[in-house]
């Protein structure tokens, strides 16, 4: 058996994509038999353009070979990253065409490696399995302006009902997604495997946060720094509201850094940092008191399970989320020591930060139930199913 895994992002490259995708391909290789092969073909490290990581354009790891297909330079913007999926379109379904596979898997959080996958599959005819990580109409409904969504809403969606219709099995990582899925693709076979916790996380031990009674309380937030968490709209007046006993460090990248950074200008208690590896972010990690998370106020994110969560609760540090919906619902019902606001609402956000006890909170059960490992063993079961 030979499978093809679509993934727009894979190791060394800095983001939820990535570490999902790997984890998934090791539960998958575990499973193999002498004779069975993956092809991952995926693109050359490319998350943020600040963070620069190199790897070989094709790599054997064992029974499996990835091959990074080089893009065209890009940031963030809209445009931007339409050239760069074009590029990785025509690509991938290039390289497939060299090869006769028996199951084809795509691993998408933008429609359109998803669709890839949707394509290769019929061409081949092939199984094809989804692993969905958002719902970019649903996204791009609540993002685009409203004289861009009269054009492009309509092929998004007739694209999105094709691609969800071919597949045989479809995973989605939140409960939220759920009822939008079936809607589209009744009769398709539908599971719920959520974002973990990578073994990175759950082998490090993370001491209780350390109170300088003589310094501020650190808040960090580590992650995209791009229309969908709006930090721009909280930061600010949260920084301002909260004084100088509180400072926040910023990690991250994306399409509204600039914005973020002109509203933070002047704040001496607001950090803004690059992206760095997941080694050194453990030592920020450390460094915190509380753990921030932000979505924006858009209908789109109520549906959300941010992959943040997991690794943020891994560390024992309170985490100070501004979330509604699917998100609120999972902290509330899963994660002790999170404290929910409205996103967007300085004056709640400020009053729950006074609330918050000094010292870590105990989430061994959290941990133990959500290791990434786990949870992609019991996905890449259902993904052979397909072919068994």
């Amino acid at each position: 058996m030979r499978i093809l895994l679509l993934t727009f992002y894979f190791q060394p490259d800095l983001c939820a994509g990535s570490f999902r995708a790997t984890a998934l391909v090791e539960a998958l290789r575990r499973r193999l038999g002498p004779e069975d092969r993956i092809d991952v073909v995926t693109t050359m490290p490319n998350r943020y353009h600040d963070f620069r990581v190199s790897a070989p354009p094709v790599e054997r790891l064992g029974p499996v070979e990835v091959v990074r297909l080089p893009l065209p330079p890009h940031r963030s913007g809209f445009l931007d990253q339409a050239r760069a999926f074009s590029a990785y379109f025509l690509a991938a379904r290039a390289r497939a065409a060299e090869r006769r596979y028996d199951l084809v898997v795509a691993t998408s959080s933008r429609l359109f490696t998803a669709f890839l996958g949707a394509r290769i599959a019929r061409r081949q005819r092939a199984p094809l399995f989804l692993d969905i990580r958002d719902l970019f109409v649903d996204t791009m409904r609540s993002l685009l302006f409203p004289s861009a969504r009269v054009v492009l809403l309509p092929l998004f969606s007739a694209v999105e009902r094709h691609t969800l219709r071919t597949a045989g099995g479809i995973n989605l990582v939140s409960e939220g997604f759920l009822d939008d899925v079936r809607r589209l693709a009744p009769w398709a076979r539908i599971s719920l495997h959520p974002n973990g916790i990578d073994d990175l996380f759950l082998q490090h031990h993370f001491p209780p946060p350390r109170r300088d009674r003589a310094g501020p309380r650190t808040i960090c937030y580590a992650g995209n720094l791009g229309q969908g968490q709006g930090l721009e709209r909280i930061v600010p007046g949260l920084a301002r509201r909260l004084g100088r006993g509180y400072r926040f460090r910023i990690i991250g990248s994306g399409g509204m850094q600039r914005a973020l950074a002109a509203a933070t200008a002047g704040l001496d208690q607001v950090e803004l940092i690059p992206p760095v590896g997941r080694e050194r972010l453990i030592g920020f990690y450390e460094e915190a008191e509380i753990l921030f998370l932000h979505l924006n106020d858009r209908p789109a994110f109520d549906k959300v399970l941010p992959s943040k969560i997991f690794e943020y609760a891994a560390t024992g540090r309170p985490i100070l989320a501004g979330v509604r919906g699917t998100a609120r619902a999972f902290l509330q019902r899963e994660v002790a020591g999170a404290y929910c606001f409205d996103p967007g609402d300085i004056e709640e956000a400020a009053r729950l930060v006074s609330t918050i006890p000094p010292g870590g909170v105990d989430r061994r059960p959290f941990v133990d139930r959500y290791a990434r490992g786990r949870i992609m063993d019991r996905l890449a079961q259902e993904i052979l199913a397909l072919v068994a």
